[in-house]
């Protein structure tokens, strides 16, 4: 047609589609597998404090069985044991997996108060991310120093790092990224444990004797 362009007018960009929300199993997944490397960290000597261990149980046996209502509020029992001060400094980043209590302040002291709510939620969404990045990272690192082999988490931290070389979140940074690091860890790290109980002491060979007359 006389007069018609070469190449059809260039489209105004879009904003990205929001992700669909993510099933509760891998948003608890996202918690639950972090928490268990902490709980395997040095700091503990080797048995994490049943106060600890017990509530993580309890989020592990919910997570189980499907009831995603009680593993929550297990993890969140946890994260409250994490703050509290009688135990050693988690470091960075699973300090994050303890519980913030910040000071009370204004609304307008928000640096998001201003934005949109898309907006609020777009940056909250990226922080999350970021902090997951953080925590596979960090996950990586101390496999290896336990001599545990990291070949198969390679192409998923590749992955995840892409999913977040742009301004938003790609889909793929949880489906095939930080994700399958997760289920790699609950699938091949084995759950903390306790202090090994002792098993109560044998009565004097005397009281026994005395106790059988």
């Amino acid at each position: 047609m006389p007069g018609a362009p070469n190449k059809p007018p260039e489209r105004s960009p879009t904003a990205p589609t929001p992700p669909a929300p993510d099933e509760p199993r891998a948003r608890l997944l996202r918690r639950l597998a972090p928490a268990r490397v902490a709980l395997h960290l040095d700091l503990w000597k080797g048995a994490p404090h049943p106060d600890l261990l017990v509530p993580f149980e309890r989020a592990e046996a919910a997570f189980e069985r499907g009831d995603w209502v009680a593993a929550e509020s297990a993890l969140d029992q946890l994260s409250v044991r994490f703050h509290e001060p009688r135990w050693p400094t988690l470091p960075e980043p699973f300090r994050s997996l303890r519980v913030a209590i910040p000071a009370p302040q204004p609304p307008s002291w928000d640096p998001d108060h201003a934005l949109s709510p898309e907006e609020r939620a777009a940056r909250k969404a990226r922080r999350e991310a970021e902090l997951q990045l953080a925590l596979a990272r960090a996950t990586l690192d101390w496999l290896k120093s336990k001599g545990h082999s990291t070949d198969a988490l390679t192409g998923p931290i590749a992955t995840a790092e892409a999913g977040l070389s742009g301004d938003g979140v790609d889909p793929t940074f949880y489906s095939e990224g930080v994700d399958r690091i997760w289920q790699y860890v609950r699938a091949e790290l084995p759950p903390p444990k306790g202090a090994a109980t002792r098993a109560p002491a044998a009565p004097p060979a005397a009281e026994a004797d005395a106790g059988a007359g």
